[in-house]
């Protein structure tokens, strides 16, 4: 492990490019930020610059692989749409999120830098390691571990006191990688906690023992319920902890390094986006 860990520049996040698209919000389908981060992983696999990416979506619900095999995942998903939900199929790891205005989602992209996929876990602990650093003057511990009750369970949870406000799931590419990570800043967990398990009793209907988290309403909480995100300035929590993220990448940017990586950036034109798109959902979307 000692290899693992000199292989990085202290935190890992030195020299990381910010792109911010929080306030981009006139596109409708929930897939775009995905084919974007399979964009620019491809472009960082070929040379091009890391990149954090933070983005939000007004109302959205993705599923894992898992939850599309579901008896009846088709009809569940028909359901949400018809709430007015964009809804689709990820290709990254974890099981069902539904995302707002009150989410923020970061993607951590990366190239492998010679390493494979050898150390992929110290990939999650980097993202931990950002969040950690952006919610340190909260005064609250941030923890990370799987919360059983949770939405989209796995071992890089993070709590606060015992209730989940962030999950983070990879997407590996043969040169790069995303790390993405969706944080529950502000509005209420129990809400987004019983919309998910509504979508497990309709999508595994008549199942005994389907395979899929069991969702409990008390297990899931906002940033703003959990550490008074936003409370102490009277600024909305999403905001607070977007400026607080980039404010932990630019203190590791210096400026040389920052503009020769700079110069690498690109930036998909929409059409290229939305042909990948039609892959993603050709490929992972839910067949009726």
């Amino acid at each position: 492990m000692a290899e693992c860990k000199t292989s990085f520049h202290s935190d890992g996040l030195d020299n990381i490019l910010v792109l911010d698209r929080t306030q981009h919000l006139d596109e409708p389908d929930i897939l775009y930020p995905f084919a974007l981060d399979e964009l620019l992983c491809r472009h960082a696999g070929k040379g091009g610059p890391a990149v954090c990416h933070l983005w939000r979506h007004p109302r959205g619900f993705v599923m894992g692989l898992r939850d599309s095999r579901l008896p009846h995942a088709a009809e569940a998903q028909k359901w949400l749409e018809s709430l007015g939900y964009s809804t689709a199929v990820r290709s990254t790891g974890g099981a069902a999120v539904p995302l707002d205005l009150g989410v923020v989602n970061i993607s951590l992209i990366l190239p492998k830098e010679g390493f494979g996929d050898k150390y992929f876990r110290s990939d999650y602990e980097r993202m931990y390691q950002l969040i950690k650093l952006a919610l340190q003057n909260t005064g609250y511990m941030v923890d990370k571990g799987e919360i059983d009750g949770a939405y989209c369970p796995g071992d890089y949870d993070l709590s606060i006191g015992g209730i989940k406000f962030c999950g983070i799931a990879q997407r590996r590419q043969a040169h790069a990688f995303v790390v993405q990570a969706f944080v529950i800043c502000e509005g209420s967990g129990k809400e987004s906690a019983g919309l998910v398990r509504s979508f497990y009793e309709c999508a595994a209907l008549g199942v005994a023992h389907a395979d899929h988290p069991v969702v409990t309403e008390d297990k899931m909480g906002s940033l703003e319920e959990l550490a008074s995100l936003g409370s102490s300035v009277g600024s909305d929590a999403a905001q607070v902890f977007i400026e607080s993220i980039k404010q932990v990448i630019r203190g590791r940017q210096s400026e040389l390094s920052l503009e020769q990586t700079a110069s690498g950036l690109w930036l998909p034109e929409p059409e290229q986006v939305h042909a990948v798109i039609h892959t993603l959902r050709e490929r992972y979307g839910i067949k009726a």
